[in-house]
């Protein structure tokens, strides 16, 4: 089974609900991770932090047309999760995409409080062709 690597229950979880969002746009059962006061943040050149964690997840996945991603390592401890993963996309313009990141949860039980993910915001950026 793929990322059967991930020890924790809680980061098992957060990664089917994810995939789940990443197929059906539903975001409510991965919101429904999250401690009503989480914060989440995106650490791109934009540096946004979120305390709207539906519109965190909404915006993140109105970039794609389709998505899926493949988490390769976990560090956990007893509260923090970093999962390391690649995702493969195409994007709203059809153009492909394929990036690769980090993401950081802190835990509270059950509940995801902070979530920040890093990764290679370059890649989507459309580098036009050179002329000659």
């Amino acid at each position: 089974m793929e990322d059967n690597h991930i020890a924790d229950a809680r980061a098992r979880n957060f990664v089917a609900a994810l995939r789940k969002f990443e197929q059906d746009s539903d975001a409510a059962p991965l919101v429904a991770l999250f401690a009503t006061d989480a914060v989440t943040e995106r650490l791109d050149a934009r540096g946004e932090r979120h305390g709207e964690v539906e519109q965190f997840w909404q915006e993140y996945r109105a970039q794609f047309r389709e998505i899926r991603t493949t988490f390769f390592n976990a560090v956990e401890g007893q509260d923090q999760v970093a999962l390391e993963w690649r995702s493969q996309a195409i994007l709203t313009d059809d153009r492909p995409l394929t990036y690769r990141g980090v993401t950081v949860i802190d835990l509270d039980g059950a509940a995801i409080v902070r979530l920040q993910t890093y990764y290679d915001s370059a890649a989507f950026v459309l580098v036009p062709a050179a002329t000659t």
